[in-house]
């Protein structure tokens, strides 16, 4: 039996069938003319194309475009350029459709590293079996192993089978393998680069990429500068005209503000502003990305969040793990520089921020600076920071080695594994409002979560004895593990007496939405095939954070060494006396 549809679903049908007449004609009227350089629609607002970088079309693309100028009677015909990518099923009123990426490539260098192997593969591999990316994706792998090909792509699949969250599909894995290459050598070996820039052409006429291509620094920082400079010189950087290429680079960005700035310039003087995504996993995670939606999508939330009601805020990223084989990258970095300055500054700048104009990379770059640049170091730095090392115990019912312990460390090292910072905002909404931060491993637990403390209320018609085990309210953000947010309140309890108790009201993605949260990479690297820039730190915001960093560390260099706390605790002494002096306490989280 049909049914009549809704008169919505008639008038979109006929505005669908009228936007596809008007775009039809729209690609008859411009056909003849050379596409001018720039992204695709399905590219996003966050980032330009080539950006003034264009170069000559690579051979294998003048080669195609060839084959396409002569009919079969052998005259000439004008080449026809490509148009932008756009799926032509898609009504754009139409919110549920996922964003996908158009013809594109990425190559990874270090492609044989954990972070490769344990996120960056899988994620890709989730994307392909979402129908994320396009079906001529492809995905070079550049490092220093005798691969062939066909090695390559079984080291791929080992790490899907092993640690992609989508199920295993052997027709995507198929699809997927078609477009995968490997490339040989080290980073100062030119034969290589020209091998890759070879396969980069080849894949552009085999696979349909259109010269887009994104290259992903899984290196240690000391390699970026050399990588970025080897792919200036062999014309990798070079999109060819109306197409892009970006560079898209791990933490840590610098060791401090100086090393930070010049590798800045080195980077941009290849590669723009626009063309460089920082990677932050953290931001690519759906609990930072809610920390926006909560407070500007709920008019609940913002009346309330200002000095006038908040106490304090604590940011707390644990883990209960030491530093494992990352001992040569872990020792002279330090907790406070891996975490603090990145990660926790970011959660920092989304919860004191003000509303931005709109959800895109320049206004959301714009309100989180206003926050860095407010931000305020405590005057006596030795009452209001604190940093540790964990000493050997019980964690997890085993007994683990100290920090000093590690294999790889110096027993002299003063490297911390613990910090806690307290830092202040001045602006009109958050001044005299104290922002606690914390990192540490070897703690209770792996937990990350932004706790926003409300005063107590001005005046208690009940006696002491009814609230003693009330607390301050509060709003729990849980960035991991169960993600979602928690609510602390007064409530009283059942009974004939007043009494009253703290209770919790949760919200759980996993019991909220039928829908798993993708993992962090998997959204951050469609951002970068679409060119949506919202969640990479750009590199103001970079710079800004060492500014406040940078005093911590200098004073730690020179001020005694780390304080000592047991492994399974939640750190040293000295961090509860730092709360302690001011009249509050760390949350068990």
């Amino acid at each position: 039996m049909s049914e009549e549809l809704p008169a919505t679903a008639v008038q979109g049908t006929e505005a669908t069938k009228e936007a596809d007449k008007a775009g039809a004609a729209e690609r008859d009227a411009r056909r003849p003319a050379a596409r001018k350089g720039g992204e695709s629609p399905a590219a996003g607002t966050g980032a330009a194309s080539g950006s003034g970088r264009s170069a000559k079309k690579t051979g294998a693309a003048r080669a195609t475009e060839g084959a396409k100028g002569a009919k079969a009677d052998g005259r000439a015909v004008e080449p026809v350029p490509p148009l932008d990518w756009s799926n032509p099923l898609r009504d754009p009123r139409d919110r549920r459709l996922p964003r996908i990426a158009g013809p594109s490539g990425l190559v990874i260098f270090g492609v044989t590293g954990d972070l490769s192997r344990k996120k960056l593969m899988p994620a890709v591999y989730d994307l392909a079996n979402r129908g994320l990316l396009p079906p001529g994706f492809s995905l070079v792998g550049f490092a220093r192993r005798d691969w062939e090909d066909q090695d390559f792509a079984e080291v791929v699949h080992d790490a899907v089978k092993e640690h992609a969250r989508t199920p295993f599909r052997e027709e995507v894995w198929q699809q997927l393998a078609e477009g995968m290459r490997f490339i040989p050598g080290d980073f100062d070996d030119d034969e290589a680069f020209e091998q890759l820039r070879k396969s980069v052409e080849e894949l552009d006429a085999s696979r349909g990429t259109s010269g887009n291509y994104a290259f992903y620094l899984s290196v240690p920082p000391k390699f970026f500068p050399k990588v970025v400079q080897q792919l200036k010189k062999h014309g990798l950087a070079d999109a060819p005209e109306g197409s892009w290429r970006r560079a898209v680079i791990e933490k840590p960005f610098g060791h401090d503000l100086d090393s930070a700035c010049d590798l800045n310039a080195l980077v941009h003087d290849v590669f723009d502003p626009d063309q460089v995504f920082r990677i932050d996993h953290y931001l690519g995670k759906e609990t930072v990305q809610n920390i926006l939606a909560l407070r500007f999508a709920n008019q609940m939330y913002e009346p309330i969040w200002n000095r006038s009601y908040v106490d304090h805020v604590q940011i707390t990223m644990a883990e209960d793990i030491g530093i494992g084989g990352r001992a040569g990258y872990y020792d002279g970095i330090g907790a406070a520089r891996d975490v603090i300055q990145n990660h926790l500054l970011q959660l920092l700048a989304l919860t004191a921020m003000e509303e931005p104009a709109s959800f895109d990379a320049a206004s959301l770059l714009t309100e989180k600076l206003k926050v860095l640049r407010a931000v305020r170091l405590p005057e006596d730095l030795g009452r209001h920071t604190v940093r540790g090392q964990y000493a050997g115990g019980w964690q997890g019912g085993a007994q683990v080695p100290g920090y000093l312990e590690e294999e790889g460390i110096d027993p002299a090292s003063v490297t911390d594994t613990y910090a806690a910072i307290k830092l202040g905002i001045d602006n009109r909404r958050w001044a005299g409002v104290p922002f606690y931060l914390r990192t540490g491993k070897r703690l209770g637990r792996r937990v990350t979560e932004i706790a926003v403390v409300f005063q107590r209320a001005p005046h208690s018609p009940f006696d002491s004895t009814a609230t003693e085990e009330l607390g301050e309210n509060a709003i729990v953000i849980r960035v991991q593990p169960d993600e979602g947010m928690t609510v602390r309140f007064g409530s009283k309890v059942p009974g004939t007496s007043m009494e009253i108790r703290d209770v919790s009201m949760d919200f759980a993605y996993g019991e909220s939405f039928t829908e798993s949260s993708p993992e962090a990479y998997e959204r951050l690297i469609l951002d970068v095939l679409l060119g949506d820039a919202n969640l990479f730190p750009r590199h103001q915001e970079v710079e800004e954070s060492w500014r406040i960093l940078d005093p911590i560390e200098e004073y730690w260099a020179t001020n005694g060494r780390p304080a000592q706390y047991a492994s399974g605790s939640w750190g040293p002494r000295e961090a509860d006396e730092m709360l302690a002096r001011d009249g509050r306490s760390w949350r068990r989280p």
